[in-house]
């Protein structure tokens, strides 16, 4: 038999989704016999008379680590108690890869192929963005302390996946040229680390590196992107005020005139965190027009703005843009956040003939859309009170000074409120903390954001998508003609503002009943999964084939 690599054995865990937790040892409401293997419970459970329909019955969730069970009503006349184990299984739809690898590859799928139809066309944009100027931009945070890294100045190789270059030495310095840190600590390093080496993204003196300021900048990046972006569609403005391009006339209700800047820049964009723990931000950006009796009509930017006008506004935005967070005891002067210095600007090229091209950015950001901060280390749940202690440590390793920093600064503060010249604090007054959603997001080392956000009118939507999949997989097995069959479906409906009871679900668990279970369900998916890679395979290869032959006369 073909087992799925995932991790079936059920043990303790506390941490959500992390492994497929078969917490009940029972075969659908009948307890299992507590001699029988894992192998032995899918064998029990493969041997019943109602395998066929359990299998089914599991498979929108079958390759899921840790599906959700729902329990209730289906409808007037159907019940949850009918279906096999009692419950209905719903894949979780997590997007870490960590997290559950099924529900991963779905969402990185679809952030792929939405991504991609902004740059190329297709789902609902026109096929014209292809024309638009776009580019491929990078923003990175600043340094807050010397870090060991992995440096190759010169590459020979021919594949940078497979890089085996000989690294660089990490700082070197000449003897003259070698200085102490105020703790004593000479701030060289003479050792070529290789890709895997722990040492990469530590600091050269822990004691010395900023951490505070790291978090800091890590919960405000958020906000500084905001104000990057609206500082370069004013750039952008300007310069077509400056060149003569007209601006765009649209009328209100009311009969007022607006003029609107007749650029609009659209984006897609993931957060990266890099090994030193800080995030920065990978974005593709591109130039629409504006249509004043559309306004959320994709067209082609006006003639005279290009490529190099995009570079230059984002250059500006980068290098003028920033803010300071401040108000807190620990450090009164505020913890400055603006972008590092650098940063990296991409025409795209959509010929795909160049360095970047359509389909290497939207699966460079597919991929960092599915991952958190497993390159640092690091990988929990939320922490609270009493799991921070496992996590945190002001003398740890890098990450636990992170995680005891984030803590720290994100701790509570009383309001103080001045009455008669005398400082109170009353005591229902609320936090005053600008850093208190520190605490929240310690296990995210302080980045709060969402890891892939889009413009409004850059590409589809995930709903849209996710709509299409739930479409295609009902008719799937039905015939090309559409016969109404009265059954009310929720696809039917989802153009239309209305209130459709389905049934009343409630949440009945979480994971699969035994392991048993869990190494069939996910078996079935990786087997799945084999066949339409394969089918995928054969038809580009025959549709190869068929590009090779002749045009017939």
């Amino acid at each position: 038999m073909t087992s799925s690599t995932l991790d079936i054995t059920p043990h303790p865990n506390t941490r959500w989704g992390v492994m497929s937790n078969a917490d009940l040892p029972t075969f659908g409401h009948t307890p299992l016999p507590s001699q029988l293997t894992d192998h032995g419970a899918a064998f029990y459970r493969a041997t019943q008379p109602d395998y066929d329909s359990w299998i089914s019955h599991v498979r929108a969730a079958a390759g899921c680590t840790r599906p959700l069970q729902l329990h209730g009503a289906l409808g007037d006349a159907r019940h949850t108690e009918q279906l096999p184990d009692g419950v209905i299984y719903k894949a979780c739809g997590n997007r870490r890869h960590t997290v559950c690898p099924s529900c991963a590859r779905t969402y990185q799928n679809d952030a792929y192929q939405l991504i991609r139809a902004g740059l190329i066309g297709g789902k609902g944009v026109p096929e014209t963005v292809a024309r638009h100027p776009a580019t491929f931009a990078t923003f990175t945070a600043p340094s807050f302390g010397p870090v060991h890294a992995h440096k190759v100045s010169k590459h020979t190789c021919r594949n940078r996946k497979r890089c085996d270059c000989r690294p660089d030495p990490c700082r070197p310095r000449r003897p003259e040229d070698i200085r102490l840190c105020q703790h004593g600590r000479p701030m060289v390093c003479f050792a070529r680390h290789e890709r895997g080496d722990t040492r990469i993204g530590t600091p050269v003196c822990a004691d010395c590196y900023d951490y505070e300021h790291q978090v800091v900048w890590n919960l405000s990046s958020g906000e500084l992107w905001r104000r990057t972006k609206q500082a370069a569609d004013r750039h952008l403005r300007r310069l077509c005020r400056t060149r003569g391009i007209p601006f765009v006339v649209v009328y209100t209700n009311s009969g007022k005139a607006r003029y609107l800047s007749p650029v609009r820049l659209s984006h897609g964009k993931v957060a990266e965190f890099q090994r030193r723990g800080v995030v920065h931000f990978h974005a593709l950006l591109r130039l629409d027009g504006i249509d004043a009796w559309d306004l959320d009509a994709v067209i082609p930017p006006p003639a005279g703005i290009g490529v190099d006008d995009l570079h230059d506004a984002l250059r500006y935005a980068a290098t003028t843009i920033g803010l300071t967070v401040g108000g807190h005891p620990d450090n009164p002067t505020g913890w400055p956040i603006a972008w590092g210095t650098q940063l990296d600007l991409r025409p795209l090229n959509l010929a795909g003939d160049g360095d970047v091209t359509d389909g290497m950015a939207a699966g460079y950001l597919a991929k960092y859309a599915t991952k958190s901060t497993e390159i640092t280390g690091h990988n929990s749940t939320r922490l609270d009170a009493d799991t921070i202690n496992n996590y945190a440590d002001d003398q740890g390793t890098h990450v636990e000074r992170l995680i005891d920093a984030c803590w720290r600064i994100g701790r509570p503060l009383p309001a103080v409120r001045r009455q008669g010249g005398l400082d109170t604090q009353p005591a229902n007054a609320r936090p005053t903390n600008p850093c208190q959603g520190l605490r929240r997001w310690a296990h995210m080392l302080g980045f709060g954001g969402h890891f892939f956000t889009k413009a409004r009118r850059y590409s589809t939507t995930f709903g849209n998508l996710r709509a299409a999949r739930i479409d295609f997989r009902r008719n799937e097995h039905q015939d090309h003609q559409q016969v109404d069959t009265g059954v009310v479906r929720a696809i039917d409906h989802q153009g239309e503002e209305t209130t459709l009871v389905v049934g009343a679900l409630t949440f009945a668990g979480a994971g699969w009943r035994n392991s048993g279970d869990a190494l069939l369900a996910n078996t079935a998916a990786a087997m799945a999964r084999i066949r339409h890679e394969t089918a995928r395979e054969e038809i580009a290869h025959e549709i190869g084939t068929l590009a090779d032959l002749p045009a017939a006369a």
